[in-house]
């Protein structure tokens, strides 16, 4: 019999009113924008930066900070999707589920009051032949601005101990999409850690079952200019892995899985993926080309700091060797 990995199963879900008790955090709500699917260009591959005004949408210039709380103008974002998804929708294949995965909360603004560059992420899951799939679940985690994920149910390779990181469950969350195959989150622009691009993890389950389970990520450009020039961010130095040598993605594939990004009158980004999963679970899947690179984990030195190795044969996080005294235990 077929042991039950993580991915397997459904995601343990944790109630906002449970998260407000345990750390009396108040969670902010914001409207859903309108979504239309029309046949159009092909948004299969995202990528590109634009930060050129859109739908009255007016560019300031600027990154804002603040976390969600500076979201101001969200009532007002386009819908991403408007101009449609084309009529070839290629599947997203499969990556690591890596390391860090921990119980979700269902809520939309997953960053708990978590200072940063806010992002609205947008998704449009549908099948192999471009239909949209309505009750389907995005479950969504990545790491802090400073490079941490949270949960203390999480290994502390994750959190690297962390008392903060450990106590908080931020920058975690499911969603059910609408009737049009639409869900979004609130969050902010992830953080870097040693031998990963930036990246965000999602899992999209169907009536409770893992139809894939893959990775995100963003444009180097924007990434370079965030890390380099955003408070918070730019405090860390420069990251040591970009798109072009991330241990999970190849650099020849990494442009299939890029958010779309456009900059928001109040600052924020909006960041936008079309999701293509299989029409059934008897469906081959596929698996995204693998990347290769050495660094640490978690908030942990760049290459050199560590003896430059990249991970063990075996070890499927694709966050480089684990911290002296892990024993590999996965959350």
């Amino acid at each position: 019999m077929k042991s039950e990995s993580p991915q397997d199963l459904p995601p343990k879900v944790i109630t906002r009113r449970s998260i407000l008790r345990g750390i009396g955090l108040s969670l902010a709500a914001v409207p859903v924008a309108r979504l239309l699917i029309a046949c159009g260009g092909d948004d299969t591959t995202g990528g590109d930066t634009n930060t050129s005004a859109d739908a009255g949408t007016v560019d300031p210039g600027f990154w804002a900070t603040g976390g969600t709380a500076a979201m101001t103008a969200a009532a007002a974002y386009p819908d991403p999707f408007a101009s449609g998804i084309g009529t070839v929708c290629n599947l997203t294949c499969e990556a690591t589920l890596g390391p860090c995965y921990a119980t979700t909360v269902d809520r939309k603004d997953i960053s708990e009051g978590h200072d940063g560059l806010p992002v609205r992420l947008a998704f449009l899951v549908v099948d192999a032949s471009c239909k949209p799939i309505p009750n389907a679940t995005v479950d969504i985690w990545h790491a802090a601005p400073e490079g941490l994920y949270s949960g203390e149910d999480a290994s502390d390779f994750c959190t690297s101990g962390d008392a903060t990181a450990r106590a908080a469950r931020w920058f975690r969350g499911v969603q059910t999409t609408d009737a049009n195959g639409r869900v979004d989150f609130d969050t902010c622009f992830p953080g870097w850690y040693s031998s990963r691009t930036i990246h965000i993890h999602f899992t999209v389950r169907v009536n409770g079952q893992e139809f894939v389970t893959s990775q995100l990520f963003f444009d180097d450009t924007t990434s370079d200019d965030i890390v380099g020039n955003q408070p918070l961010y730019n405090t860390r130095g420069a990251r040591d892995t970009t798109n072009s040598n991330d241990t999970v993605i190849s650099a020849d594939s990494v442009g299939d899985y890029l958010f779309a990004t456009q900059r928001m009158a109040d600052g924020a980004m909006l960041a936008s993926k079309t999701l293509i999963i299989r029409s059934s679970l008897d469906s081959a899947s596929c698996a995204v080309p693998g990347g290769s690179g050495g660094g640490g984990g978690p908030g942990g030195p760049p290459p050199g700091g560590d003896g430059g190795m990249g991970p063990p044969p075996g070890w499927d996080g694709g966050m480089g060797p684990p911290p002296p005294g892990f024993d590999g235990g996965m959350p």
